[in-house]
């Protein structure tokens, strides 16, 4: 299959073109710079140039292909609403040009659409007062295009999509404490994040993709719920830095929108996309991740340039 994916150039695209290549299908990725496309073309990609804001470039991409993820997602979180706007006219202009072809459309959003404190399955329905609630936009166009005969499904990442190069919420933690001196949580820190690793990610949007059936959601979850002190408490062994408790609203003040995701409560089941796709993860957990320290070296992880699973 020839797949047009957005966000080929990302954190988790890059993994989705190794496990796309790997089994057989051909791709053709979306590159806003010369360096994306330099990047792309050195991984065995065809280069399609355009952005998420170029809708032609997008209709273009998804119409010269078998099928589409869209893994992109715009780093300007000063204006995230708009950053949503953007992404839901991306999904659909390309879902435009796949109207009545059966082909498949693989989304991505995020589990923190989800209700916190309450554990997330594929049923669960987007809350729309959740800090995520912006990106509910590109949830709803599943099932309005999943009538007009695209094979469209979409998969919820987890805060923590973790592996060598992350650049999202782990790292973020990470950088906070190297500049704080000291890592912090929110109150007892037992509000819980989901987790995976971005090579089982990246199986999973194959499968999606192969075997996905229109108006689908899929979790990329392989824990359900890590405590978040179990995160600071490896963070701070690591930088040899204490961790510290403190209220919503002082977290706030040292850390600013981080203190947001870093407090909320958000586990995850993916029993159902295991069972419908046959999703097995099969690597390391996020907290011996960490463990095994490449999060900690001078080169990996330590400027946050954006977050496709907010």
């Amino acid at each position: 299959m020839r797949v047009f994916l957005t966000g080929a150039s990302g954190f988790v695209g890059s993994a989705v073109i190794k496990e796309l290549l790997s089994n057989g299908h051909t791709v053709l990725g979306l590159a806003r710079s010369d360096k994306s496309a330099e990047t792309l073309s050195i991984a065995g990609v065809d280069v399609h140039r355009g952005s998420l804001e170029d809708l032609e470039s997008l209709k273009t991409g998804a119409a010269a292909c078998d099928g589409v993820i869209h893994c992109g997602f715009s780093s300007d979180f000063s204006d995230y609403s708009g950053v949503c706007e953007t992404d839901r006219h991306a999904i659909e202009a390309m879902g435009s040009v796949l109207i009545g072809s059966n082909k498949p459309l693989v989304l991505t959003t995020g589990s923190f659409v989800l209700k916190p404190g309450e554990i997330g399955t594929e049923d669960s329905g987007v809350d729309p007062s959740s800090m995520s609630a912006a990106r509910i936009s590109s949830e709803i166009m599943v099932p309005l295009l999943a009538e007009k005969g695209v094979r469209i499904s979409v998969i919820r990442l987890p805060p923590s999509v973790h592996g060598d190069d992350d650049h999202a919420f782990v790292p973020a933690i990470i950088a906070a404490a190297r500049a704080k001196g000291v890592v912090i949580y929110v109150g007892d820190g037992q509000n819980r994040w989901p987790a995976v690793h971005r090579s089982d990610a990246a199986r999973l949007y194959r499968l999606a993709l192969e075997k996905g059936v229109a108006g689908s959601r899929y979790h990329c979850v392989a824990e359900e719920g890590i405590p978040i002190k179990e995160i600071v408490d490896v963070v701070g062994k690591h930088l040899n830095l204490p961790t510290e408790s403190q209220t919503p609203e002082d977290a706030f003040k040292n850390l600013g929108f981080l203190a947001v995701p870093l407090g909320i409560d958000n586990p995850c089941s993916s029993k159902r996309t295991r069972e419908l796709l046959g999703w097995q993860p099969t690597q390391v957990g996020l907290i011996q991740d960490l463990d095994q320290g490449t999060y900690f070296t001078s080169g990996n992880g330590t400027t946050v340039k954006g977050f496709v699973n907010l």
